[in-house]
């Protein structure tokens, strides 16, 4: 089991299915362990002395460093390919696109589909969900308007920047965001999932 790198991971969580998206992409072999969040599962002392963080993605390498955080493991296995980019600045173009999807997208958009899914939509949350509204509308937009002249977000190549905000806008309903109103969007969504090695979310 050690030669070869190991996933911690939600396989409904975007930012956990991001690893299997571009491990899939890479033709990478790997073991997955599933990880129950709402059941306590990264918050034991085992979980917690890989990760003081104690949330998931986790990536183990063979040789038995660990790396969290879903960005940062897509940059390291992506590293030297194609999908972090043809140079130095194709590559800070990428990782302009990583830091929109945590700071602009992923705060609205995954976290509304985190009450709506994973808490199942309590009253108490309502609030919360009607905050996160305009700020996942925003940054929907902005994807749209960077997709009408482009195939990809970043450089036009597919990359790194595309798994990342794919995971949590093909699910952006299951938050509250409708994706009628971003023709682009959705032309983008189709041509991943249209890409030879795509793999679909596990439900």
């Amino acid at each position: 089991m050690a030669d070869i790198i190991q996933f911690y991971g939600d396989s409904i969580s975007g930012n956990c299915y991001k690893l299997q998206l571009v491990a899939a992409e890479l033709d990478l072999d790997y073991i997955w362990h599933e990880t129950d969040i709402l059941a306590g599962s990264t918050q034991t002392e085992e979980f917690l002395a890989l990760n003081p963080n104690g949330k998931v993605p986790l990536m183990i390498l063979a040789d038995g460093r660990v790396l969290p955080e879903s960005n940062a493991i897509l940059s390291y296995l992506a590293n030297g390919s194609a999908l972090a980019g043809a140079d130095r600045y194709a590559n800070a173009k990428i990782l302009q696109w990583l830091f929109f999807e945590q700071y602009s997208h992923e705060p609205y958009i995954a976290t509304s589909r985190f009450i709506m899914k994973y808490l199942k939509n309590p009253p108490s949350r309502r609030a919360d969900l009607e905050a996160k509204q305009p700020g996942g509308h925003k940054a929907l937009a902005v994807m749209d308007r960077q997709l009408k002249s482009e195939n990809f977000i970043a450089n036009d190549e597919y990359s790194i920047a595309d798994i990342a905000l794919y995971a949590y806008t093909h699910v952006a309903h299951e938050g509250g965001f409708e994706l009628d109103n971003y023709p682009s969007v959705r032309k983008w969504l189709r041509r991943i999932e249209d890409r030879p090695r795509f793999v679909p979310m596990k439900s």
